[in-house]
């Protein structure tokens, strides 16, 4: 069994927990999350895999259960431990019972203002966590006793590091705050230098945040967000899918970037909703 995001909605998000951050934590951590599979087991004794597109961030994973194979791009992983992810890869998690991850969704470089990290350097594969996590904060999150235990150490943990590095949040809020106006308004196409004059930096500055923050450039990032914007609009709603909604000259042009962006296996598993699309827009032609 394979379930893979976008696709099979319903089980990301019932059999994952989440919180979500507010206030300044959301600054750079999208979520917190961890694997809630005891119901799954029943069903799948033989375990079952969940498979991600590529999306901006990382995520920091700490194995509270059994190991665990990850798949990134071609690459499998023996999950053992703990595990720093560069989300802009195309994932399988090969899980069996007796697994559970407990996991931080970061928007952007989770550590940004503790250590001088050139991001872009890790990409393709999974990372140790060793020195990017505190190894006295990593012990506490695993004593922790549950999944709000846990949640609660870390909110704390961080906003204690916000109010020490206050100085470094202006280009991570620059950065988040780019992506956000991005998705909400559907605009994945505004020119750098256009982007950058409306928070008065330079778009050579605005180019260095994202670096930084992602690990890619603007157009890259907003290119991520741009795809995976629409495959979630076809995959809701077909028949309401419209190319140039996002940019697109045609649906040949759509196509095109949807191929840059997917595996050959992700490509293969959407067919039946890009086949239902294509031929929404044969009959639109007509």
């Amino acid at each position: 069994m394979r379930n893979i995001e976008f696709i099979h909605q319903h089980h990301f998000e019932n059999n994952y927990r989440r919180l979500y951050t507010t206030g300044e934590l959301s600054l750079f951590i999208d979520f917190f999350w961890e694997t809630d599979f005891d119901l799954l087991w029943k069903q799948h004794p033989q375990g079952f895999s969940d498979v991600l597109f590529p999306n901006l961030g990382y995520t920091f994973l700490i194995n509270l259960g059994t190991p665990l194979v990850m798949q990134v791009n071609e690459i499998n992983t023996p999950i053992r431990n703990d595990g720093f992810l560069p989300r802009l890869n195309h994932i399988e998690c090969f899980h069996q019972p007796g697994n559970l991850l407990f996991g931080i969704k970061f928007k952007v470089s989770p550590v940004l203002f503790e250590k001088r990290i050139n991001f872009s350097e890790y990409k393709g594969q999974v990372f140790s966590l060793s020195y990017l996590m505190d190894p006295q904060l990593l012990q506490q999150v695993r004593s922790a006793y549950n999944f709000e235990q846990r949640v609660q150490l870390l909110q704390q943990y961080y906003l204690q590091q916000l109010d020490t590095h206050k100085t470094f949040l202006h280009k991570a809020h620059i950065v988040t705050s780019v992506l956000e106006h991005s998705a909400t308004n559907n605009d994945f196409l505004t020119l750098a230098q256009e982007r950058a004059a409306a928070y008065g930096v330079s778009a050579k500055t605005l180019q260095r945040y994202f670096k930084e923050c992602t690990g890619i450039s603007y157009k890259n990032a907003l290119q991520v967000m741009r795809i995976r914007s629409a495959i979630s609009k076809i995959l809701q709603n077909p028949r309401d899918f419209h190319a140039a909604a996002w940019g697109y000259y045609d649906h040949s042009h759509f196509y095109k970037h949807l191929r840059r962006f997917l595996s050959r296996q992700n490509l293969i598993d959407l067919q039946p909703h890009l086949h239902l699309l294509k031929n929404l827009h044969k009959k639109e032609d007509r």
